[in-house]
């Protein structure tokens, strides 16, 4: 880089207070995903002032615990305290417990009453990189990879994470991504979700449109497992445990759907290669992956740029490795995105985006 497009510098100082925020912000970000995993959070959806006592007894949690999280939280300026001398506190305050609130600003993208926004989803992401720590330290020394089983809860966090992007905005925003998907799939037509992990996304499409038939494929079995319990009493929806590397079936679908799955595989071109061979003439497919453009430098700009080259480091670009895969890693963007896309075989690419999902770009593509 030239020295006139560097960043102005800054003093020793003022990098060290940087840092501390991130600290501070760090360690939020742990309570963050408490918060929302013990549904702390969805107790005070509604503003209203609580003791420790009263929330620990609401939630069926441990009061000394959730003091301990809610001084955290106060702290982060998440939830609000009520002291004994704040204005409007009764004479005899000070004898009383302190109370706590979430304002309802904060409770609209902390709480589960939000389907699409929910902040607090992607806090999890940070214990879960957390737990892995020492096995990505060695692969920094040693090479390779870390595989998809040291990761126990990922396939949780990540279903709730596509429930925001993907699965609540199925018939209001992706699908019309697609025009002509929404009638074909409520005439009848073979439907793959490739890398489907719970199966949240094909589950509901299922519901929606009887008339089509759906299959799910992910290399998990706990995730598989996990997508054809809650896909009990669907007729027209199935699913297989297998590696999307070793997937070829000609000709077999007229609609695939990948959401944020090609990045984190071994071999994105083989997999991408086989989907084109998968779709029948006239047959479409959306891939909805990371948004970028592969660049640290432009990808800065972006408001998740750290986080998730930090997802794609300790978990996306590492569990591709694993297999002795491409590490092609979360970051990709957009450019290679599309030569990969162009390099399989489809010739027509349109690249769009979602108001509600800052994460993604949507390709549509035909083959």
């Amino acid at each position: 880089m030239c020295h006139a497009c560097a960043p102005s510098p800054v003093s020793t100082d003022a990098f060290a207070e940087q840092i501390l925020d991130v600290l501070n912000h760090g360690s939020l970000g742990l309570m963050l995903s408490i918060g929302h995993r013990t549904g702390l959070f969805d107790a005070m959806g509604d503003g209203a002032w609580r003791t420790s006592d009263r929330l620990a007894r609401e939630t069926r949690l441990d009061e000394r615990y959730v003091r301990e999280w809610l001084g955290a939280m106060v702290c982060g300026d998440v939830v609000h305290q009520r002291t004994p001398d704040a204005p409007g506190a009764s004479a005899d305050a000070v004898d009383q417990p302190r109370e706590f609130a979430l304002p309802a600003e904060h409770a609209a993208v902390l709480t589960r009453q939000n389907p699409t926004d929910n902040m607090a989803v992607f806090a999890q992401y940070l214990a879960v990189l957390g737990g892995v720590e020492d096995d990505v330290v060695e692969c920094f020394r040693q090479g390779g990879g870390v595989p998809y089983e040291r990761y126990p809860r990922f396939h949780a966090v990540m279903a709730e994470d596509s429930n925001q992007s993907a699965v609540a905005g199925l018939e209001t925003h992706v699908l019309p991504l697609v025009p002509e998907l929404a009638a074909r799939l409520d005439e009848g037509i073979d439907v793959l979700d490739l890398g489907c992990g719970r199966g949240r996304a094909i589950n509901a499409l299922a519901r929606l449109y009887p008339r089509s038939r759906f299959v799910g494929l992910d290399l998990s079995e706990e995730a598989i497992a996990t997508a054809r319990h809650e896909a009990r009493g669907l007729a027209n929806v199935s699913y297989i445990v297998q590696d999307a590397t070793t997937f070829d079936a000609a000709q077999a679908y007229d609609h695939v759907f990948t959401f944020d799955a090609i990045h984190d595989q071994a071999r994105p071109d083989v997999v991408l290669s086989a989907i084109r061979r998968a779709l029948r003439p006239g047959g479409t497919y959306l891939m909805q992956d990371i948004q970028g453009a592969g660049d640290p430098a432009m990808d800065a700009a972006h408001p998740m740029s750290t986080f998730i080259y930090t997802i794609s480091c300790m978990h996306c670009m590492t569990v591709s490795l694993a297999q002795g895969g491409m590490g092609l890693g979360a970051a990709w963007g957009r450019p290679m995105a599309e030569r990969m896309l162009a390099d399989a075989g489809f010739e027509s690419i349109e690249v769009k985006s979602l108001e509600h999902d800052v994460q993604n770009f949507y390709y549509v593509c035909r083959a």
